[in-house]
């Protein structure tokens, strides 16, 4: 028996795509960064309430100690995340398989599923930059989500939805339980005559490779045209550099040489033709056979791995036998292959170990093409569990998404948008009065309104008591209203339609912002739940439902700030002169300035827009007297060079008066 000697630093999970640390890698990393509690994070909870018990320390103090607690912990967590992600970077992420680095020293995406880069996409919560780090390129900037939405959710959004493909019929199940669709199977055109051989099974990849290899100088020798199907760039390019050694022309189409796929795929079927392709190439095209070739067998499919995904290897088949030509499809794997490595080989290693089969042996059997298609089946049914499962979190956020966005569509086309506002300004008077008018306070009300909306209401004790919290909530209502009525009166409706859009959007847009990337937060750690015997389904829907309350109750109370204490100054544009082509005409610009800024020399609107609730007008700033009109200045008609000079001469302007 083997005894494993070498040092176990950390743990891969390929399942999860993830990595663990082992107890040896720890002490390695501190030792490296000479700090024994690299990995010690403070517990916050035992450690606040230490502060908070010392009574030696000021108010003032307790913030600084909990401040700088608060930032330990988060400079401890980083860096341990860090870690986590520049090793899942060197170990999980290979060159040319999940991403490439172009030629301007940019770390690209490439599609799994059709081989083709996904540029403008950057992998998140950190694992990009790790990448980068690791490729030795610049490192840039994380990036923040502004909006999100799954396919599902997004393929709801439509009243009617429908589709069509060759490869629906594998994913019928997930199709009608998701969408509520059925999948209807239309005959073929032409009868389809493909010879779809069982799968080869070698027990390494070299073996497989060199079988490929061989294959393809096979078909080669009768002039029958072979398209190689590749699950990555990088087998594409290892099949490349031994079919140069042995001297095969042939193609090569992947993510790195996508602008030449219509080329490539054009002369696929041309005698003798040699195209090794990523899932991607000819996908759904009908690549024209060459003359004489439906007599030769057709096109001929060599697949170097089953992906996981049994419709891929579909697609990858009906490359060949369109239209009712001839063609021949055949897939070889190895024992080494993701798909059998994780989910198939114990049984075929078994067999192919009782048969006493050797290196460089075959075998091929419909038992084992079956257990293959078993194996795909469990990773299919494996992906959409979690598809689903992922889909039933982001139903959550769909409910918060629809709410957000139709708010933020009353502010863009001014539908509802004062009614929006009033809603908010009502229910923030109902809080504050309720939360005054229990604890029975008259002034601190008083003085809560004021500094929130900037109004004066006056209420006597008797009144208090008599009119109750209602009537009490309806004479700031009242106030609050006139207030905002005159300072729209100064404005105009138009220019204060332009203000409140341009306040809503800013504050939705500000904070949806910050809350998704609060959600991803919340999403990425609620799983641990679990170990306290909770659903963590059922836990993020109640975390998520308490952060939207915050969240739009923060929307409220900045939007309102903004629309009370802002106060937008219209500065006028001198009149354009009249000129020989007319101009459009500019726009009133709109200035602000902040409540807090009046009275300290700013320049603002506190002279046309101080609206106090003694209804006093305010005497008109410098900046507001009448000035001098101007006089337009009048300019005739330009003469232009090629124009008869009008002094008469009959010469042209540029060569008499115009030199």
């Amino acid at each position: 028996m083997h005894e494993i000697d070498d040092e176990l630093y950390y743990a891969i999970d390929e399942r999860d795509h993830s990595i663990n640390l082992s107890e040896k890698g720890r002490d390695l990393l501190a030792g490296t960064a000479q700090d024994k509690d690299f990995f010690v994070l403070p517990d916050l909870g035992s450690e606040i309430a230490v502060i908070e018990n010392d009574t030696s320390l000021s108010a003032d103090d307790k913030q600084r100690k909990k401040d700088e607690l608060n930032l330990h912990y988060s400079e401890r967590s980083d860096r341990i995340h860090t870690v986590t992600q520049l090793l899942r970077a060197y170990s999980l992420y290979e060159k040319d398989d999940e991403y490439v680095v172009t030629d301007d020293g940019k770390v690209q995406i490439v599609d799994e599923f059709t081989g083709r880069l996904l540029p403008g996409r950057r992998y998140s919560d950190g694992l990009h930059q790790a990448i980068e780090a690791k490729e030795g390129v610049k490192v840039e900037r994380d990036t923040q989500t502004l909006a999100t939405v799954t396919l599902q959710n997004y393929f709801r959004l439509y009243k009617k939805l429908a589709g069509m493909t060759g490869t629906a019929e594998t994913e019928a199940s997930e199709f009608f339980e998701i969408y509520k669709l059925d999948v209807v199977v239309i005959p073929t055109n032409r009868d389809m005559v493909r010879d779809d051989q069982d799968d080869v099974v070698y027990k390494t990849k070299r073996e497989k490779y060199n079988a490929v290899i061989q294959e393809i100088q096979e078909m080669r020798k009768i002039n029958r045209p072979v398209l190689v199907g590749t699950t990555s760039v990088e087998v594409s390019e290892t099949l490349s550099r031994m079919l140069k050694r042995v001297g095969v022309p042939h193609n090569v189409l992947n993510a790195k040489q996508h602008q030449r796929e219509a080329e490539i795929v054009a002369h696929a079927g041309l005698p003798g033709s040699i195209t090794i392709a990523t899932n991607m190439a000819g996908r759904g095209t009908d690549i024209k056979l060459g003359p004489g070739i439906a007599d030769q067998g057709g096109l001929h499919i060599v697949g170097t791995e089953r992906h996981e995904a049994r419709r891929i290897d579909r697609q990858l088949r009906g490359r060949a036998g369109r239209q009712g030509d001839p063609g021949s499809s055949k897939f070889y794997l190895s024992l080494e292959d993701d798909l059998m490595r994780l989910f198939g080989s114990d049984r075929i290693a078994g067999i192919m170990e009782r048969l006493g089969l050797k290196e460089g042996d075959v075998i091929q059997h419909p038992m084992i093409t079956r257990s293959v298609q078993r194996a795909q089946k469990k990773v299919e049914e494996n992906n959409f569990s979690i598809r689903k499962r992922l889909l039933e979190y982001d139903n959550v956020m769909n409910q918060q998404r629809e709410i957000i966005y139709s708010k933020r569509r009353h502010a863009l086309l001014g539908e509802r948008l004062r009614e929006d506002i009033m809603e908010m300004l009502q229910e923030y008077i109902d809080i504050l009065v309720d939360k005054y008018y229990e604890q029975g306070e008259i002034e601190p009300l008083k003085e809560a309104v004021r500094t929130n909306f900037l109004v004066d209401f006056t209420i006597s004790p008797e009144q208090w008591q008599t009119i109750g919290a209602d009537g009490i909530k309806a004479e700031v209502m009242k106030s609050a209203i006139q207030f905002y009525k005159r300072k729209e009166e100064r404005l105009g409706s138009e220019n204060m339609l332009m203000f409140e859009k341009m306040v809503v959007l800013q504050v939705i847009d500000e904070k949806w912002k910050d809350h998704l990337r609060e959600m991803d937060d919340l999403k990425e750690g609620i799983h641990l739940r679990a170990y306290g015997q909770k659903d963590p389904l059922i836990e993020y829907k109640s975390e998520a439902f308490r952060m939207f309350s915050e969240l739009l109750e923060i929307i409220s109370t900045e939007t309102l700030n903004f629309l009370f204490k802002l106060f937008p100054q219209v500065v006028h544009q001198e009149p354009v002169l009249p000129m020989r082509r007319p101009r459009q005409a500019r726009p009133q610009q709109v200035t602000m300035t902040h409540e807090s800024s009046l009275g300290m020399g700013f320049q603002g609107s506190q002279g046309t827009l101080d609206m106090q609730d003694s209804g006093e007008e305010p005497a008109p700033s410098r900046s507001h007297q009448p000035a001098t009109k101007q006089q337009p200045i009048h300019v005739g008609e330009r003469v232009g060079r090629n124009d008869p000079c009008p002094c008469g001469s009959g010469k042209k302007y540029k060569q008499c008066h115009g030199k």
